[in-house]
């Protein structure tokens, strides 16, 4: 197998494990069964498991994002772009594997230890504030309420991954359409 084969299967292993069962929980030999890679192998792909659970991070991240602005940008109306952010929170949330937000959960296990998931963690949630920023600016609207709607979608994120439901996604809509206005 080649490496970014070896890679790609170690990640997917990585992913599975640990956002369904968390980072701390989860040793490189689970990874290496789940993934078909063999230790050695994972090891010269991801010296340190620290350097995994980056990896992890940074791919579901820049899917988490596309897959974001690919709904979103199917609305037409720029005030319906900001609103349609919380109605595919609403999708996520519904998956059956859906386990809250993955960089708030890696954050929880491992931001006092690791500046690197730390880090990381920061530049995901700085990313999605920036790009709520954007659709604010294209509709027009103050950029003040930038952060009152990232605020109501992390806590919508953070409440839907302790309840295990999607109910927080729609209460958080509500409350933006009516900053609004």
């Amino acid at each position: 197998m080649d490496g970014a084969t070896a890679r790609e299967q170690a990640l997917d292993a990585a992913e599975m494990l640990f956002y369904g069962r968390g980072v701390q929980s989860v040793g490189m030999d689970e990874v290496r069964a789940a993934s078909g890679v063999s230790l050695k192998r994972l090891y010269q792909l991801f010296p340190a498991k620290e350097l995994l659970v980056d990896a992890y991070l940074e791919r579901r991240d820049l899917r988490w994002r596309g897959r974001l602005a690919e709904f979103v940008a199917r609305r037409e109306e720029p005030r319906e772009r900001i609103l349609a952010v919380f109605d595919w929170l609403a999708q996520w949330f519904a998956e059956p594997d859906f386990r809250g937000c993955a960089w708030v959960n890696a954050y929880g296990e491992l931001g006092a230890t690791s500046e690197r998931v730390a880090e990381r963690v920061r530049a995901h949630k700085r990313a999605f504030r920036e790009y709520l920023g954007a659709l604010v600016a294209d509709a027009g609207l103050p950029g003040a309420l930038t952060g009152p709607l990232f605020l109501l979608a992390e806590g919508a994120m953070v409440t839907a991954g302790i309840d295990g439901a999607a109910a927080p996604a729609a209460e958080a809509r509500e409350a933006a359409r009516l900053l609004l206005g």
